[in-house]
């Protein structure tokens, strides 16, 4: 299986490209933007529901320093 096949969500004929699931426990999804916005962080939520997956990171390089671009989502509980 290929990386682009693992990081592909199908639902329904539709896929969404999450850019990296490690393991099927967690989807990175990484930006280099100015600052996030509410969209960036419903698309990885979206990413998160569909996949049935709990956690994931989204992280945003194109800041000064690197612990304040990184955004942790979480859907449900973890167990």
């Amino acid at each position: 299986m290929t990386e682009n096949e693992l990081a592909t969500i199908a639902v329904d004929n539709v896929g969404f490209r999450a850019d990296i699931i490690m393991e099927n426990k967690l989807i990175v999804e990484i930006k280099s933007v100015e600052y996030l916005e509410k969209t960036h962080h419903k698309i990885v939520l979206t990413y998160l529901k569909l996949s049935g997956i709990k956690l994931a990171a989204l992280v945003n390089f194109n800041v000064n320093l690197i612990k304040e671009g990184i955004h942790r989502k979480i859907y449900g509980q973890l167990l």
